[in-house]
């Protein structure tokens, strides 16, 4: 089977939707050189009218795309930053977000939101190395995490077909990922439906994007000693509850690990839930981020302040024996 990487993957799926939907459109800061490959060759096939390289403004062109899917576009906004989501917050969440809400649903607002390589990068510093993906979910607004080529193609295809807005986070710690994938086979994945990657009957291990990775390299590891299932949501809202569910029912057990900061994170919210409503027989854990952390320039104390395997380890350890 072809090897398809994790970007090509992305651009494959606005490719395929472009040539499938005229109303698809790509707003943003030189999409058409394709500076983050994931639009790369859609200017030479589709025309400038529908790639459209927009001044540096993330306010300006937000609005753009939400006034173009108000008059009938399905734009794709490419945000090259994730902390520049900050600037659009309004935007997003406060206007295209509730549009369709707040006028009964006479009209919908079907923006997609891409970030190619969010959260941390080498040498990338402070101001451009935020996961804030939970936010989002706060609020409301639909928001998808993919670990893998397959499913960076199928959420995206989703997020563009959605009739609501959609944020996609695509972490820096998995584009470089490459799986072998039956192309013919590539297919949308519905929004709100999580992935076991891996079963188990001894802990459920809860991923967020690339963090999936490093949590089955985990369940690898603790194969001979703990049986670990892993439990992607892929999207973070709407959440998988059901499937989240249907896990702890076997394993009882909760461990969730997630790369963004630890105060009002979605992994404090999962255990929140697990807690409240679905079944546990020992108390859970969250890896993070610290509180209120924000990445240095210096790789090593970069690397310091994100999720590592051997604190999931210990958290999957300390979780199987309690």
């Amino acid at each position: 089977m072809p090897n398809l990487s994790y970007l090509k993957a992305l651009n494959r799926a606005l490719g395929a939707e472009m040539a499938r939907d005229p109303a698809v459109c790509v707003f943003g800061e030189d999409v058409r050189v394709g500076v983050s490959n994931v639009t790369t060759g859609l200017l030479k096939k589709f025309g400038p009218e529908r790639v459209v390289d927009t001044p540096i403004s993330e306010q300006a062109f937000t609005s753009f795309a939400t006034g173009a899917a108000l008059a009938g576009q399905r734009p794709v906004v490419e945000f090259q930053i994730p902390a520049l989501l900050f600037l659009a917050f309004e935007q997003i969440a406060n206007q295209a977000h509730k549009f369709s809400l707040m006028t009964g649903g006479q009209v919908r607002v079907p923006v997609t939101y891409l970030l190619p390589s969010s959260g941390s990068r080498g040498g990338w510093a402070g101001q451009h190395s935020d996961h804030p993906y939970s936010i989002f979910a706060h609020v409301g607004v639909k928001t998808a995490v993919p670990a893998t080529p397959e499913d960076a193609y199928g959420l995206l295809l989703s997020a563009i077909r959605d009739d609501d807005p959609v944020v996609v986070f695509a972490p820096a710690g998995a584009v470089g990922v490459r799986a072998d994938v039956d192309l013919a086979a590539l297919d949308a994945v519905p929004l709100g439906v999580g992935r076991v990657h891996r079963t188990g009957d001894d802990v459920t291990l809860v991923a967020v994007g690339h963090l999936v990775h490093d949590a089955l390299a985990v369940a690898e590891e603790l194969a001979g000693t703990v049986s670990v299932e892993v439990f992607d949501p892929r999207t973070l809202h709407p959440f998988d509850w059901a499937g989240l569910g249907a896990s702890l029912e076997r394993t009882g057990r909760l461990v969730v690990v997630d790369d963004s900061n630890r105060s009002c994170g979605i992994g404090g919210e999962i255990l929140a839930t697990a807690a409240e409503q679905l079944r546990l027989v020992a108390p859970p854990k969250r890896v993070t981020r610290p509180d209120g952390a924000v990445l240095p320039f210096a790789r090593d104390l970069d690397l310091a302040l994100q999720p590592t395997r051997e604190q999931i380890r210990a958290a999957v350890e300390a979780v199987a024996k309690s």
